[in-house]
């Protein structure tokens, strides 16, 4: 994911919210708010050791896209409804203990544009700050209500199951593309659905409008990862905040390197070579991985999917009452289609 600073992440509101200039100063005073109540919340561990590891991720930032989510999705109810800030407190909760994890068993080096916590304080250390701040959104979740437990206990088997499957591998008789979506829609997706209903739901919107958001967020996380993938192949580290290639160094099936597996076009003979003999991140093999990537038509059609999975979105949104909030969830699409671009 792209590293932004806090005053980006400020523009990437104001571009989504200009046609509505008091939408968009509500989302960006609440957003400040969240902020805040992160940086506490990370900074009240017990033993103050602890913090600087907790609040590595939360710190450096990221787009804050979930907790922006979830004040979008309470648009549809009460925008003001106790509880709202804190739901999307919780949401980026659950989404910065996942990236711990996901740095570990990726053997990830960088994250947001500085060292991974895993490269900082070793694997152990960084499971710790993981599991701290999902203990941290399981109480925040008690003290939002049942459904909000429920959802966050939903989207944790999610995670896991995800993550089981991506370790694990396809399961016999799964084509390779279906075990991706499988992958995706439990690691990236449920994010995105988790913060759509809890913004919703604890504003009270109607349940028909929640299930609406719900549809709307899963198809558009499976897009957003597959941006993610997208730009894993051709965007520098500058620009991306991780290395080039990870995934590929990882031996970690993005899309572009699974539909490019199952090429026939000029160089997929090749990069099948170069994948199955692990190039190391760095390595003429792992450059060359690369070039082939983004010269291949995989890359296009990885795209194709992308915008496929977008329309879905695009359509579920249809079944929302015509308000500035469903225009930015809107925008939201273009602008994952437009990433890196």
């Amino acid at each position: 994911m792209n590293v932004l600073s806090a005053p980006e992440r400020g523009s990437l509101v104001s571009g989504l919210a200009a046609g509505d200039p008091a939408l968009r100063d509500r989302l960006a005073e609440r957003l400040r708010t969240v902020e805040r109540r992160l940086q506490e919340r990370a900074a009240r561990a017990a033993d103050p050791r602890v913090a600087p590891l907790v609040g590595h991720l939360v710190t450096t930032g990221g787009k804050r896209l979930r907790p922006l989510l979830v004040l979008l999705g309470a648009e549809f109810g009460d925008p003001e409804g106790e509880g709202v800030v804190d739901a999307a407190v919780l949401a980026e909760l659950v989404h910065v203990s996942s990236l711990y994890h996901d740095d570990v068993i990726d053997d990830a080096g960088i994250r947001h544009g500085a060292d991974s916590a895993n490269a900082r304080w070793g694997n152990r250390r960084a499971v710790f700050a993981g599991d701290w701040l999902l203990a941290q959104a399981a109480q925040l979740s008690c003290a939002l209500g049942p459904r909000a437990v429920r959802l966050n206990a939903v989207t944790a088997d999610r995670l896991v199951r995800g993550q089981a499957l991506e370790l694990l591998g396809p399961e016999p008789g799964t084509a390779p593309l279906d075990h991706y979506l499988r992958v995706t829609a439990g690691k990236s997706a449920s994010l995105i659905v988790l913060s759509l209903q809890l913004g919703a739901l604890q504003a009270g919107a109607p349940e028909a409008y929640a299930d609406v958001l719900a549809e709307y967020g899963e198809q558009l996380g499976l897009a957003f990862q597959m941006s993610d993938d997208i730009l894993d192949i051709t965007s520098p580290a500058s620009a991306s905040g991780k290395e080039p290639g990870m995934d590929l160094e990882a031996g970690v099936l993005s899309l572009p390197v699974l539909l490019a597996l199952a090429g026939d076009g000029a160089g997929d003979g090749e990069l099948r070579a170069l994948i199955a003999a692990g190039p190391a991140a760095g390595t003429r093999p792992h450059r060359r991985a690369l070039e082939l990537l983004r010269d291949s038509a995989a890359l296009a059609a990885a795209g194709a999917l992308r915008d496929e999975h977008l329309a879905r979105a695009r359509t579920a949104l249809a079944a929302l009452p015509r308000t500035p909030a469903r225009g930015i969830l809107g925008a939201l699409c273009d602008f994952v289609a437009h990433r890196g671009s």
